[in-house]
């Protein structure tokens, strides 16, 4: 999972000692799923017979949050993770102990003033879900997350099974929910998950079965296709988001970017030489990742005609967002590019991208 992050501030500790532990600063660990997984790689490999893991089963408030939340600890009292920033850690850490031995489930509630200290939104509560990971499941799950590669962990709401999903779809498994049914439906459920770009956190039916399902995917990497005004401040979206974002100028460079791409990667493609079609061809060919085009109505004619020329369908031309970006009434640079890196995020999300105030559903997720 190249380049990932979800949010979690990870720091490594006994329960006698949490008064020592504070949370690393967000900029100082780019990728703190790491050290988590190395933490599980470890606690997996010492011979224990599993590790307990903590997750966010449902919440209510707190404004925005990430998805993906994971703690896990040890039956000796180590503990690596933290819960919405730290707000949750007093019940959680307790939690990811006592479920190394057996499932259960804990109500958390922060109020108003500790949960805007911690960095979130709002006060809010959360129902926290403990239970065992299995050596080998663990240790498939840290090595992923180590290594900065997509995957998943499954459960069955009352913690009695868990099944991790590794490689690049998510085609491996480790562990069982307890029926096979069960397993097929709730790993398909995780590879389209998948392949929103995003990492997330859902309920899903699975053969009669609730399932709560995690999955991690790498943070985005932006590569901007021409230089100029526009492609600066898409590095300045990039950063303010925690993608990761490149300028290139040369096809070759170009191609061997995008056909290196995952689900989660952009290209935005500022030039409008026509040999960067090659490009295009070669990202829908791929079938990974965001295929935007910047250029005028008559720009995108044209290429269009070209593509079409070349053999492509209007079906895999739909597959290029073009002209990218959503119909902010950007005007300027840095404008355009909050319109390109909104439309990105929509389309991770599934979402027409509408007012909020014109939906129902929950904000923030």
């Amino acid at each position: 999972m190249p380049r990932g992050g979800t949010g979690l501030s990870v720091t490594v500790a006994t329960l006698s000692d949490v008064s020592t532990t504070t949370a690393a600063p967000r900029d100082a660990h780019p990728d703190p799923r790491r050290e988590l997984g190395a933490a599980l790689l470890r606690w997996a490999g010492s011979g224990d017979a599993a590790v307990g893991v903590v997750r966010v089963l449902d919440r209510h408030g707190f404004g925005s949050v990430e998805s993906g939340q994971l703690l896990a600890g040890t039956a000796g009292g180590e503990v690596g993770g933290l819960l919405y920033r730290g707000a949750l850690d007093e019940t959680a850490r307790s939690l990811a102990v006592d479920a190394v031995t057996g499932p259960g489930t804990r109500e958390a509630h922060v109020a108003e003033s500790p949960a805007v200290a911690a960095g979130l939104a709002c006060a809010g509560g959360a129902t926290l879900l403990g239970h065992p990971l299995p050596a080998g499941p663990a240790a498939a799950l840290g090595a992923e997350l180590e290594a900065a590669r997509p995957a998943a962990l499954l459960s069955t709401v009352d913690g009695n099974g868990a099944l991790v999903l590794t490689g690049a779809a998510l085609e491996t498994a480790h562990g069982t929910l307890g029926a096979e049914a069960v397993d097929a439906e709730a790993a398909e459920a995780a590879r389209g998950l998948l392949k929103r770009g995003a990492t997330a956190t859902e309920r899903v039916a699975a053969a009669g079965s609730d399932v709560l399902v995690d999955v991690w995917v790498p943070v985005p990497e932006m590569v901007v296709v021409g230089e100029g005004a526009l492609g600066a401040a898409l590095h300045g979206q990039a950063a303010l988001l925690g993608w990761t974002a490149r300028t290139v100028t040369d096809l070759d460079e170009a191609r061997a970017a995008v056909s290196a791409f995952g689900d989660a990667d952009v290209v935005v493609l500022l030039d409008h030489d026509p040999a960067f079609d090659a490009m295009l061809i070669d990202g829908i060919r791929h079938g990974r990742g965001f295929l935007g085009a910047l250029g005028s109505r008559r720009t995108q004619a044209k290429r269009r005609e070209r593509l079409l020329a070349a053999g492509i369908t209007e079906d895999e031309l739909a597959t290029i967002h073009g002209p990218v970006g959503l119909d902010l009434g950007a005007r300027t640079p840095a404008e355009t590019a909050v319109s390109i890196v909104a439309e990105v995020i929509a389309r991770r999300a599934g979402r027409t991208a509408g007012v909020l105030a014109g939906t129902s559903g929950r904000i923030g997720t």
